[in-house]
């Protein structure tokens, strides 16, 4: 069975994102995009799950965009960009 490796519908036209794979045992592989062959980071789908469900929350927007471009607290006034 061949890992079918997902990009999200909203990321960049440059080829700049991630890919997403369930994996045989049941882990969740992300790797990037422009590196097929290159390393596959693994996580269990409850590290997987939580890693979702804090982004969606809003919990890593300080680091969107260009480093030091935003502090914590402009993110959390919606100056970031929020992970979808």
């Amino acid at each position: 069975m061949s890992t079918i490796w997902v990009k999200s519908s909203l990321s960049f036209a440059n080829g700049n994102c991630v890919e997403v794979a369930s994996l045989p045992g049941g882990e969740i592989g992300v790797r990037n995009s422009r590196d097929p062959g290159g390393p596959v980071l693994r996580f269990t789908p409850g590290e997987w799950s939580a890693f979702v469900g804090r982004a969606r929350l809003g919990e890593f927007d300080r680091f969107s965009g260009l480093a030091g471009s935003s502090t914590p607290g402009q993110a959390a006034r919606g100056r970031g960009s929020r992970v979808r």
